[in-house]
């Protein structure tokens, strides 16, 4: 994070890390995580773990995975153990002194940490995988089935007049004010599950401004010790962050699988019941954000999550006034989900569109249901109220794409913000660039200014 803040940092955030980021993603991250996966599945056995993995180790392969399993089960307690405690601390009756609460989020995130890079302990295996992401998806039929008609994917997206209860956690001071955790009963019945989210709040700042800002697939931030943050610098300027857990990532991880990985096994439904959660999650998080403070709220992401809350800036437009969200701040993005699914750098890694066509599918029928996620509609904020950034060098969320869509909601020029960097390079230079943030921070200002009686 050091050298991202110093006048080196243009060196590294350059395309060619893009292309290196693309290469690691597809020859190490991928496998390993499916390998990861696959133990997760197995608990243990190794005969289960080579029918997960799909793979056929030697005798003395099978002597290195029974010794990896072993320990990949102890990390795997451990973890158990130490999030059970987290969370007595955390969201307990008990008294707790502040002392004890930063000692369970250290061992959380050190106990979490040491749990997810055992995908390390996987590399003698990793040249055996075949296919990095286990891909089931539906058939067209089946897909049909679930949505046979436009009122019914539209009621998937319909949030509710009541909300769950949303359940605030002790708090602990960190360096930019204190953060804690909230969470409720996801309002989706294709997750039945605890909703989370982490909250930045600035100290000493009533009613502060709020940007609710999700994060990428595969992206667990809650659950890695000095993952990038690229809106970090928002809290002292004032803001308070609500980072939204994703459905199948983090805590939400479903038996079997990767972070992230069941939104693209199961596509084009796991997309559909993935963001249609999400809609109805973040509306519950709307209600929170004016329920605890009168400031103006936002709502963005990146890259996934920045696709996810362009979606619910159109589909706001029907939702209660004081739902609605004031502003847009968008990191790495594109027109259609489909675009960056099937035609992004990311999808020749995932060969989603070759099992898709295993299973009746073609790209235009693909497309077709993919396009259903993205409304075809302004957003309920006016262009002033936006703010882009993108990577002229993007091939996972297609440049142009982006800046087309941009066009046709007439996003002023001074809200948008293009670097010759990649996809991954860009939520990198913020770190160190930081006028989005700022223009954000204004945009707020103004927000807050009181308007004249009429």
């Amino acid at each position: 994070m050091r050298f991202l803040r110093s006048s080196l940092s243009p060196l590294l955030t350059r395309p060619w890390l893009d292309r290196l980021i693309l290469w690691i993603l597809e020859h190490w991250f991928f496998p390993l995580s499916r390998l990861w996966a696959s133990a997760r599945a197995a608990e243990g056995s190794i005969d289960r773990f080579c029918i997960e993995a799909n793979i056929a180790p030697s005798p003395k392969h099978c002597q290195k995975a029974y010794r990896v399993l072993a320990n990949f089960e102890h990390a795997r307690v451990k973890n158990l153990m130490t999030e059970q405690v987290w969370q007595a601390y955390l969201f307990g009756d008990d008294t707790v002194t502040e002392q004890r609460l930063l000692i369970a989020e250290e061992m959380r995130l050190d106990t979490r940490t040491e749990y997810l890079m055992m995908r390390k302990q996987f590399t003698p295996f990793r040249k055996m995988v075949k296919q990095s992401i286990a891909l089931r998806p539906p058939t067209p039929e089946e897909t049909h089935s679930k949505y046979p008609d436009q009122s019914v994917f539209n009621s998937a997206f319909a949030i509710s007049d009541q909300f769950p209860e949303v359940e605030q956690s002790r708090s602990i001071p960190v360096p930019s004010g204190r953060d804690y955790w909230i969470r409720f009963k996801s309002p989706s019945e294709d997750m039945a599950d605890l909703a989370y989210a982490r909250v930045h709040e600035p100290v000493g700042v009533k009613n502060p401004p709020t940007l609710i800002f999700g994060h990428g697939i595969f992206v667990e931030f809650d659950h890695f010790h000095n993952l990038i943050d690229e809106v970090h610098a928002l809290t002292s300027m004032g803001i308070r962050v609500v980072r939204p857990e994703a459905p199948w990532h983090g805590r939400r991880v479903i038996p079997g699988h990767f972070g992230g990985e069941r939104l693209l096994s199961t596509a084009p439904v796991g997309m559909i019941e993935f963001l249609a959660a999400q809609t109805r999650e973040w509306a519950v998080l709307m209600d929170w954000c004016r329920t605890t403070s009168s400031g103006p709220v936002a709502i963005g992401g990146s890259s996934l999550g920045a696709q996810t809350a362009k979606a619910i800036a159109v589909r706001a437009k029907a939702w209660p006034k004081r739902l609605q969200p004031d502003a847009l701040f968008m990191v790495t993005h594109c027109t259609h989900i489909a675009e960056a699914a099937l035609d992004g750098a990311l999808s020749d890694l995932w060969h989603l569109s070759d099992a898709l066509r295993d299973r009746g599918w073609n790209k235009e029928l693909a497309r077709e249901w993919l396009n259903k996620l993205d409304p075809e509609a302004s957003p309920v904020m006016p262009p002033q109220q936006i703010i882009s950034v993108m990577g002229s060098e993007d091939t996972v969320t297609p440049f142009a794409s982006g800046q087309t869509h941009m066009d046709s909601w007439q996003v002023p020029p001074q809200n948008r913000f293009v670097y010759p960097r990649g996809h991954f390079t860009i939520p990198l230079g913020l770190i160190r660039d930081q006028q989005p943030l700022w223009r954000l921070r204004a945009i707020f200002s103004q927000l807050e200014k009181p308007t004249d009686a009429p």
